[in-house]
């Protein structure tokens, strides 16, 4: 056990997490020439494509340090704050962490985030100044920033490069000597915590653990603390670039255990696996419930798919904790699920997954964030969805969530960045002048406001400089108005919003003004009108397409004209009264980005 070290990487979106791991991989001779690829721990196309991991992947490494062989278990984070999730469970399951940082970039606040996260749970930090061999790197003003923040030595920060590979022997010498190995008990009852799982459809659902205390064999007996289920341990083993068996693992050890499970809802990420004969006394606690931020219903296409988009939400809930979902329907989408996500980047990949894993064809709707509502009874009712709000004389008073948002961003666009956030109803709590040239604002807003576009008007404002991080502190009173859609009448409940009167009517007009562009011209005329309560505040109109019907007459009297035009118009009335209007999906995702 002393030769074992459980380690993760800890780093800002593209402070080259990722471009690191397979410079260590590749040290340790864990993989082998020919299965190489950039990036080799991210596995889903999708997170080629956008460079950014959205998995923790955990790997184990063996790396010969004076004459012994040690094992390393890396578990890979995202960087990104919308799956902060993920990365509170790597940090859980390990005894140290590399801090990367960007030596072009210098500290950013997720980074200091998730520094914060691994000081709370002990574990030992390793700071990397990444990208040294980049010309406009600044090492000594970014050394600086780091001795501020984690309080160590200068010389205790290694300089390295993922591309070039400077650094990695160091690197490993100093997680061999700085980590301390896993404190457990091999004799103990069986202690495991799962901390990701995933679904195959030959082997059903393999759960990935750590062992805490304890020893497994293939074969045993074991049992899910939190449900009581019993299964036998068909295959357990260790992760290597493909799944290496083995028929006994012991306390401190990373691995993988395969026991035919095909019910999803069986296994918890957080939960504990112990022996059915010689139980432990009670589960470990790991990693915190995950709040969901924002709310979006998700609505198969065709109603018939219910069924399918159930089973593949389910499926992929597996592959990713932080996904909540219950069901509910809607008189314009039909049956369909009310999703939460951590933020806006989280729900855009479940979309993208659902469509490239389980080819689902989905409309979403708005998302919102989850309001309590209090009644003039006395009641306090979660509303998540804005047809599930009170009618406006039972409301006494409605409370939003509000956050604690941190912006680190250069000096130059401190004035630019306060302007957003006032815009957004944010208040200034604190500006602190990290170096000469950086900034830390924080601020107080509603989360509500940096649901639809903030990253990105944020990450435009300051030309890519500026890093953003927050957390939920409490709900304070609001004043929130409904904002209807209504077309020809009819309400769409799927485009309704909960929203701060005063931007109400800019809100409302735009939304008006965009939803003429994308509804495509019927026989008749289509009145777009947005309304709060009964008042309509906005309101275009989506002109008809009409045949030329006076095209046959030629010269005679006005009135044979008119006789003609009366008749088409009576027409055109009767048919609105019965004719009803496709929303087309362009026009939900427009919404979300009206500016």
């Amino acid at each position: 056990m002393h030769r074992i070290r459980n380690f993760c990487i800890i780093a800002h979106i593209d402070h080259g997490k990722s471009t690191l791991a397979d410079r260590l991989l590749e040290k340790t001779n864990t993989i082998n020439e020919r299965e190489f690829q950039n990036q080799v721990l991210d596995s889903m196309d999708l997170e080629r494509e956008r460079g950014i991991t959205i998995k923790s992947h955990a790997i184990q490494m063996e790396h010969m340090h004076k004459g012994e062989k040690y094992y390393l278990n890396l578990i890979d984070t995202p960087g990104h704050v919308d799956f902060s999730y993920e990365v509170s469970r790597s940090i859980a399951s390990c005894e140290g962490a590399l801090l990367v940082i960007d030596a072009t970039q210098g500290i950013q606040a997720q980074t200091i985030s998730n520094l914060y996260m691994a000081i709370d749970h002990d574990l030992e930090i390793i700071p990397v100044l990444n990208k040294m061999d980049m010309a406009n790197a600044m090492p000594e003003e970014v050394k600086d920033q780091i001795v501020d923040l984690v309080g160590c030595k200068r010389e205790d920060i290694i300089e390295a490069s993922g591309r070039t590979g400077m650094g990695v022997d160091t690197i490993l010498e100093k997680i061999v000597d700085v980590i301390p190995p896993p404190a457990g008990d091999p004799e103990a009852p069986l202690q495991a915590l799962i901390f990701d799982s995933m679904f195959n459809s030959f082997r059903g659902i393999i759960a990935y653990f750590k062992i805490v205390n304890g020893t497994i064999r293939k074969g045993d007996k074991v049992m899910f603390f939190s449900t009581g289920h019993e299964y036998l341990a068909d295959e357990i083993g260790v992760l290597k670039m493909k799944q290496d068996p083995r028929e006994e693992m012991g306390a401190g050890d990373v691995g993988y255990i395969i026991s035919g499970i095909k019910d999803s809802s069986e296994v918890k990420v957080g939960d504990t696996i112990t022996h059915v004969k010689n139980p432990c006394s009670k589960a470990i606690a790991g990693f915190e419930d995950v709040k969901p931020m924002v709310f979006a219903g998700i609505y198969p296409v065709d109603a018939d798919e219910y069924e399918d988009l159930r089973i593949s939400i389910e499926k992929l809930q597996l592959n990713d904790a932080s996904l909540s979902f219950i069901p509910e329907s809607s008189a314009a989408l039909g049956f369909g699920f009310r999703c939460g996500f951590l933020g806006l980047l989280h729900m855009e990949i479940i979309q993208e997954r659902l469509d490239r894993e389980f080819n689902m064809d989905v409309i979403t709707t708005v998302p919102n964030v989850s309001y309590k509502v209090y009644s003039t009874k006395g009641e306090v009712i979660d509303v998540h969805n804005p047809s599930g709000l009170p009618a406006v004389n039972y409301i006494d008073r409605i409370e939003e969530p509000y956050i604690v948002a941190q912006v680190i961003t250069q000096a130059d666009y401190v004035g630019a960045i306060m302007n957003l956030c006032i815009d957004k109803r944010g208040t200034l709590k604190n500006q602190v002048y990290l170096t000469r040239d950086r900034v830390e604002l924080t601020f107080e807003m509603p989360l509500s406001e940096i649901v639809f576009d903030f990253y990105d008007k944020l990450k435009s404002i300051s030309k890519g400089y500026a890093s953003f991080d927050y957390y939920y502190t409490d709900y304070q009173k609001a004043d929130l108005v409904r904002l209807d859609i209504l077309l020809n009448g009819e309400m769409v409940d799927a485009l309704s919003t909960l929203i701060y009167r005063g931007h109400a009517y800019d809100f409302g007009r735009k939304i008006c003004e965009k939803l003429k562009e994308l509804i495509p011209r019927q026989q008749f005329d289509i009145a777009i009108q947005a309304a709060i309560g009964a008042k309509i505040i906005s309101r275009e109109t989506v002109k008809a397409v009409r045949k030329d019907v006076t095209a046959k007459c030629y010269g005679g009297d006005i009135t044979r004209k008119r006789k003609l035009l009366e008749k088409q118009k009576k027409g055109k009335k009767r048919m609105r009264q019965i004719g009803n209007v496709e929303v087309p999906q362009q026009a939900f995702l427009a919404v979300l980005k009206l500016d």
